[in-house]
């Protein structure tokens, strides 16, 4: 299982605060998400894996879900229960060539943000172990 970091880890260790609190919680999150769900809207492979004709509730579950891993709100798991984020990813055909193409639509979100290195460092390390974590196939199709 993947973890947040605990403070420790994080840039300002003498600092009560979460990585979350740290980036600029809420709206640092939204950009963040809104970008990455404006690559996958326009993604062949990836959009057709949201069964929703808008992408809204997608983008609502993945900030919910990043906010409370990074240490905001805990409304995703209010909301939905445990993340079990391999289990919600099974019914999806995730190979190599997805998980790069969800890499760099959630790449170019990540640089949007002009984060400090540090932080950004921290947040990519994470999602680059997720998206390698989801991976669920390797057929080509």
């Amino acid at each position: 299982m993947i973890t947040p970091p605990t403070d420790s880890a994080t840039p300002d260790a003498d600092s009560p605060t979460s990585f979350y609190e740290q980036v600029g919680g809420h709206p640092t999150f939204v950009r963040l998400v809104r970008r990455f769900y404006e690559g996958v809207a326009e993604d062949e492979v990836l959009r057709p894996m949201y069964p929703e004709e808008d992408l809204g509730p997608a983008e609502e579950r993945l900030l919910l879900f990043l906010e409370q891993y990074w240490g905001g709100p805990g409304t995703y798991s209010a909301q939905r229960g445990h993340p079990r984020l391999r289990m919600r990813h099974a019914p999806f055909r995730v190979n190599p060539d997805a998980r790069e193409r969800w890499l760099r639509h959630m790449r170019d979100a990540v640089d949007s943000l002009e984060l400090s290195p540090m932080h950004e460092e921290v947040l990519w390390d994470y999602l680059d172990r997720a998206a390698h974590a989801m991976v669920n196939t390797f057929d080509r199709d």
